[in-house]
């Protein structure tokens, strides 16, 4: 019995090693794969579960692959559902794969509400999260740089925290703010400042940000009415999802430098320079002086850049919340500049019942920054030029020395037997205190009631409050010695308080009429109140550093002012969106604003906007075009405002402490004048605006094309126009001015390989061409901002019109009269021929808008590894490169650029730079003009994820190179430059801005 059981169970074990043997064998495996409308898939993958062998199905959507009898195959195509099929020794395997309908149902925000993509009709844009923080950015808006066809964002300056200039669809404004809306979970926030001041946008963490859309045109920004001519830019943080509760962390560290520093001139090419300017002879043996000192190298530095993140992510059914803690830290590549941000983040949302939900979205932040003065707005003036810390490091002498024996700062009146006094050494401006404290809460607390089916209301208490400390203390210590007085030491200390408060009530109703007819209503009404206060301290005059500016009552001499002001806007919002057969939409959006800061005539403004979209792809004749996935036309026309340009009170008579002195019973009295006419009529400035656009999927979604065309015309600009004096006032500020752009606008995604290798590209490019229809209400064509930029109707805004550069005054050449000129010195053309030069010779001569401006990313992954790149560029614009007039200019007492040892001499009779001249001037030309082009490498990372382990959901670790490298023909510090920051008139001008720094860091990413 025994011996029959054993066979049995070895003639088991061999049958089924046959079948083993029967099943391992390969075998050859043909089919066919079709979508679930029966349409062949060219292209799709055949792969075998487990391993990389695979293929690829033709023209026809056949295949054939050779493999295991027991192997499973995995059909995919971009677009559709993964299947897998057990191949069980089957020879023919035909598979039907099912389309992925999550393409047509992602959501993106158009304000007050949602809507699926396909639904869209306006031109809205958007950015994930991940690509936002691909750089180590402290701006959201420095995330979004290059990644959007139609906004054009500068980095301003390189200083931590520094300033960024946003522009949607080009500048939209003369005097009045040109930045668009942002609007954070429902909170309406500005953004704006100057070249040295910390960005609004620094206080929120973009670590936070779930998603990012740019509303661009009318249809899609008229629901945000008086305050959406610039476009508005819609931010959501990340929210709790149900499930289990997640723990990640997420941080980097790395280390930053200067791109590029300026060559100047040596201390034996400086001492040849001094004794030929003021032939004294100071320098007895210019040749032994040697390199000397490189201040450029003094006051640079590595410096090493930080963020740390930790956040708690998860909730049952009913409730759901995220909370997330942060810390950056950036310290300058200049010395004495810093940022460092703390924040914390809580989204909580409970549903009490099946109709009614609850939560809070709370930001708290505290940032600090150490800034330092650069980018000097006086052109062609040396001695302004060095009263900032780069101006002074090029300019100073590098004979002298930057310590004194004992490590203290040497002044430098004190070293060359004071021949220097008015030059400043470039670590005095780092010793300066020059601290910003921000504290800021967003917050925003909403109930959401279902009244009945498809009928919701929704209540939201929104607050924005900031508060503002700003300490500045110049030292005593950096004077020189001799020019030590009782009024020396100078400090201010300001208070800034800024709270706004909203409220929104939001009615929505949804429902659809039969299978085909969808149909939306959106009403909002909400109130908005905004206070701001200032209260400044300054004094002068200490009798020492102890203290700094925490002691004012022991200065010489006291000033104290404070300001005031508020204002508040009430707004009525509709909205109705109209949908057939995901084929057909209409959006019909109207909204009116009346705002205390408008006339007594104009108090309420209406701002309507239509649009429409229809896919074509779901008429009958598309079925049988297989390669277009998706085709979509768009068209919009609405009104929009900017009522950013209004300060309160600007339509109403004012009077003012301008400190105007007068003389009552023998002693000085600070009297209260007249500062402002009244304006009835004052109100927002308002764009028209027309778009078409349309949108195409390619090859199953595989490539998408997005395109547009607009033609914006914003009228009403606020303008300063000239009274006759008989009027008491010099100017009144009113709706004078007119401005025009028009531009095309292409993105382009694409999904180049779908298998174990992925690799995806993306690209966008935007033309715009911006010009000012109207001045003065028609009263003038033309007027110059300043000495070399110019306001011309017909013309874009920031225009270039100088004289033009004819070279070097030559030995015998005449002299043209009306000109100031000398042998050796730099002449200008006669451009009218009537042989003199006057006012009538300066030409147009530059522009510093692109002819475009673009930006395209690379992502590769293969298996746990990652490598992204992304690069953007801007094409054709002009820079005038106003720090070459100081710093070419051998006037002497400063450093000069390299270029400047050729400069012009009997013996040497250049035609490019100047001979020595004690005190000269260059004059305002076209000398000074370049290319502003450039492509910028501004990230490359390279990372690798971790296999999974207990306790542990994922590990990924990268390391980044950020402002990798830049293309460009142009000599200053940076392309990327403007020394006016935000403004919309002077743009493209160099005097010397905080550069971009390069960085290279290491971080990692565990989620548990």
């Amino acid at each position: 019995m025994k011996k029959k059981i054993r066979d049995l169970f070895l003639l088991g074990v061999l049958c089924l090693g046959v079948m083993q043997s029967l099943l391992a064998q390969n075998v050859v495996v043909k089919g066919k794969v079709t979508d679930d409308k029966g349409e062949m898939i060219p292209g799709a993958s055949v792969t075998v579960k487990g391993s990389q062998q695979g293929t690829l199905t033709d023209a026809e959507g056949v295949y054939s692959i050779d493999v295991a009898g027991n192997a499973t195959l995995v059909f995919s195509f971009l677009g559709y559902l993964k299947e897998e099929v057990a191949i069980a020794n089957r020879s023919t395997i035909d598979v039907v794969l099912k389309t992925d309908t999550k393409a047509l149902e992602e959501v993106v925000v158009v304000g007050y509400g949602t809507q699926r993509k396909i639904e869209t009709t306006g031109s809205i844009a958007s950015v994930k999260a991940a690509d936002l923080v691909q750089t180590p950015v402290a701006n959201v808006a420095q995330g979004l740089q290059s990644r959007i066809a139609g906004v054009q964002i500068n980095q301003n300056t390189g200083s931590p925290g520094g300033n960024v200039s946003v522009r949607i669809r080009g500048t939209n404004s003369i005097n009045g703010s040109s930045e668009p809306l942002y609007v954070v979970d429902g909170i309406q926030i500005s953004n704006g400042g100057g070249i040295n001041d910390v960005s609004p946008l620094s206080t929120i963490n973009p670590n936070d940000i779930e998603s990012v859309e740019v509303l661009k045109d009318a249809s899609a920004s008229a629901i945000y009415g008086a305050r959406a001519a610039n476009g508005v830019i819609l931010i959501t943080t990340k929210r709790g999802k149900t499930g289990a509760t997640r723990v990640t962390y997420d941080g980097y560290y790395g280390s930053q430098k200067v791109n590029k520093m300026l060559k100047v001139l040596n201390a034996a090419e400086f001492g040849q320079l001094e004794n030929e300017v003021f032939k004294d002879n100071y320098y007895a043996n210019p040749a032994s002086l040697g390199e000397g000192v490189d201040w450029q190298k003094v006051i640079f530095r590595k410096a090493p850049i930080q963020n740390h993140q930790l956040s708690i992510n998860g909730g049952s059914e009913k409730t759901q919340l995220a909370l997330s803690l942060n810390y950056f830290d950036q310290d300058g590549t200049m010395r004495g500049s810093a940022f460092t941000r703390y924040s914390v983040r809580l989204n909580l949302d409970h549903q009490i019942n099946k109709k009614i939900k609850i939560g809070t979205s709370i930001l708290g932040s505290r940032s600090i920054s150490d800034g330092i003065q650069t980018g000097s707005t006086d052109i062609g003036n040396a001695g302004v030029v060095t009263a900032t810390v780069l101006g002074a490091a090029v300019g100073a002498p590098p004979t002298l020395q930057p310590y004194r024996p004992d490590g203290t700062i040497f002044p430098f009146g004190e070293q060359g037997n004071g021949r220097y006094r008015e030059v400043t050494n470039p670590l005095s401006f780092i010793e300066v205190l020059n601290k910003r404290s921000i504290t800021r809460i967003l917050a925003n607390l909403y109930g959401e009631i279902q009244l009945f089916k498809g009928l919701t209301y929704r209540a939201s208490f929104n607050l924005d409050q900031k508060a503002e400390l700003y300490n500045f203390y110049s030292p005593r210590s950096i004077v020189n010695k001799s020019d030590l007085t009782d009024a020396s030491g100078s400090a201010s200390k300001a208070n800034i308080n800024n709270l706004a408060v909203l409220h929104e009530s939001i009615l929505t109703y949804s429902t659809m009429f039969g299978k085909n007819h969808s149909f939306k209503a959106t009403a909002v009404f909400g109130t908005q109140g905004e206070q701001y206060n200032d209260n400044i301290m300054s004094a002068q005059g200490f009798p020492n550093d102890a203290t700094q500016n925490e002691a004012m009552q022991l200065a010489l001499t006291r000033t104290v002012s404070s300001f005031r002001s508020s204002q508040r806007l009430d707004s009525y919002m509709g909205r109705v969106n109209y949908g057939f057969k995901d084929k057909l939409f209409i959006d019909l959006t109207a909204r009116i604003d009346g705002s205390s800061k408008f006339g007594a005539n104009l108090k309420y403004g209406v701002f309507p906007a239509i649009s429409a979209a229809y896919r074509l792809i779901e008429e009958p004749f598309m079925k049988d075009v297989t390669w277009l996935s998706d085709f979509k036309l768009r068209g919009s026309f609405g009104l929009t405002g900017n009522a950013g340009g209004l300060d309160p009170y600007q339509s109403l008579p004012t009077v003012a402490a301008n400190g105007s002195n007068y003389m009552i019973n023998h002693l000085y009295v600070t009297g209260i004048d007249p500062s402002r006419i009244a304006n009835k009529d004052l109100r927002w400035e308002q764009s028209v605006q027309t778009n078409f656009g349309v949108d195409l999927s390619l090859l199953n979604n595989r490539i998408s094309v997005i395109a547009d065309v607009y033609y914006k015309k914003t009228e009403d600009l606020l303008f300063e126009k000239t009274l006759p004096m008989s009027s008491g006032y010099n100017k009144i500020n009113g709706n004078f001015a007119g401005l025009q752009n028009k531009g095309l606008e292409l993105a382009v995604n694409a999904r180049i390989l779908d298998g174990a290798l992925k690799w995806d590209v993306s690209a966008n490019t935007t033309i715009n061409r911006n010009k000012v229809t109207t001045l003065d209400g028609g009263v003038t064509s033309e007027r110059f901002i300043n000495t070399y930029s110019l306001l011309k109707v017909g013309e874009p805004l920031g225009i270039f019109k100088t004289y033009v550069f004819d070279g070097i005054n030559q030995t015998g050449e005449a002299i043209l009269p009306g000109y100031d000129g000398r042998l050796g010195g730099q002449k200008v053309k006669d451009m009218n021929g009537d042989g003199k030069i006057d006012g009538n010779d300066q030409v147009i001569t530059g522009n510093p808008n692109p002819k475009f401006i673009y930006g395209f990313s690379t992502n590769l992954s293969y298996k746990g590894f990652d490598l992204a790149a992304f690069f953007s560029g801007s094409q054709g614009n002009d820079i005038y490169n106003a720090s070459r007039l100081s710093f070419e200019n051998p006037l002497g007492q400063r450093n000069l650029l390299e270029g400047v040892v050729n400069r012009w001499s009997p013996t040497n009779p250049n035609n490019q730079y100047a001979s020595a001249f004690q005190a000269g001037r260059l004059p305002i030309s076209d000398y000074v003009m370049e290319d502003g082009s450039y492509l910028r490498c501004k990230n490359l990372t390279l990372g690798y994820k971790l296999p999974a382990f207990k306790g542990v959901q994922g590990i990924r670790v990268y390391v980044s190179a950020n402002n990798l490298f830049t293309i460009t023909n142009y000599s200053g510090f940076d392309p990327e430059v403007n020394t006016f920051a935000g403004s919309n008139t002077q743009i493209g001008v160099d005097n010397f801005v905080y550069p971009q720094a390069k960085s290279f860091l290491g971080g990692i990413q565990v989620s548990f």
